[in-house]
Parts: structure tokens; sequence; C-alpha cells
């Protein structure tokens, strides 16, 4: 990417990401839910953030949707859109992080080589969470009608469907959404959270 702001100079806080995690009583990390519609990212983001919530921990999650109202109101879903999308959403969970929180971004992020780029801006604070369903189980869920939509030709570039997606080769962790209950799913990703040293045992 080429900078466009030119005399920037980049300022340096006092209050730094250590003294945050010594405040919070955790590590900030950014958990990247990826997967096909209807795969159960936002169903699992949210419910993962429930449940760290009633931990007393510091989380938000960044909706897919909920993105596109705002931030990235602007970006249609054009190859080229896509991939600008996901460098926005990668810029704003490295701040959430530096900001001592737990953030967990629920977006399709169909391309390998924009998550990797992801990756590569957030560092080891970037944890790959592939939602492992078939598309045949999501259509089935397909509580939105995007997928009947976009086989009758009124949507264009859906994923899945007549644009393409890159399965994760290398996830931190790979969570099958279409045979498990949620509440196994959040326990699956607690787990992995503890493990990591993201929060204290307890």
């Amino acid at each position: 990417m080429t900078l466009k702001s030119s005399n920037t100079v980049w300022h340096r806080a006092t209050v730094t990401r250590e003294r945050r995690a010594e405040l919070n009583q955790h590590e900030s990390v950014l958990l990247w839910f990826t997967g096909l519609s209807g795969s159960g990212k936002s169903t699992l983001a949210h419910a993962l953030e429930e449940r760290l919530y009633q931990m007393r921990y510091h989380t938000f999650v960044l909706d897919g949707d909920n993105v596109r109202h705002g931030l990235c109101g602007d970006l249609g879903f054009s190859e080229e859109d896509r991939v600008e999308n996901i460098r926005r959403v990668g810029e704003l969970g490295k701040l959430f992080v530096e900001a001592g929180v737990i953030v967990l971004t629920a977006f399709i992020s169909p391309f390998e080589a924009d998550r990797q780029r992801a990756r590569e801006l957030l560092g080891s604070d970037f944890v790959e969470i592939y939602c492992d369903c078939p598309v045949n189980v999501c259509e089935e869920r397909d509580v939105k009608g995007l997928y009947r939509r976009a086989r009758a030709g009124e949507i264009k570039h859906f994923t899945g469907i007549s644009s393409p997606y890159e399965p994760p080769k290398n996830a931190d962790l790979y969570i099958n959404t279409a045979g498990k209950e949620v509440s196994e799913c959040v326990d699956e990703l607690l787990a992995y959270l503890e493990k990591r040293g993201v929060y204290p045992k307890k």
C-alpha cells in the first residue's frame, strides 16, 4: 500500500499495551473467524464474547455486516473492494489489540492472500479460526435468503456460489460448526485461549 499521508510522525503514548494488560488482567489478541456465509462466524464470535464478558474481560466484535454499515459502507463486493474491506478491518483490529481488547472479527474473508496480509500486520496477535461448514449445510441455514438469491442470479459475486472461497491452509484453529453445538465450539475456543495464555487459568 502506498501511503498518501506525509509529514506524519508516530506518537508513542505513555499508556502502553503492557500497562493496559496489567489493568485488564488479560492479554489482547485478534480472533479472526473466517468461513462461508452461514458457517457460524458471527454466531460463534458473539457467543464467545458473551462468555468472555461474563468472565469480566474486555472484548469487542467486528462483524462483517455491521462494519459495512459504516467504516466500509463505501465498498461493494468486487474482488478489489473485498481486498480493501479486509485491509481496513486488519488495521482497525490492530488498533483494538493495542487498546488491550480481545477483538473478534467475523468476516467471510474469502481470499488466502488477504488473510495472510492481516496475519503479517498483526504477527503473533493474529489467530485464524476456520469455521468449517459444507456449503449445503450453510444453504440449509440460509436465514437471510442470500444463497437462494445468489442461485437465482440476484446477487453477484456471492462467495461459495459465484465467487470462490479459499479455505485456510494453516488456520490456528479449525472448528467443525456443522457437527457441534455452539456451546461446544465456545468451550473449545476458551480452552485454546487459556492454553495460549490470553487470560490466567481459573
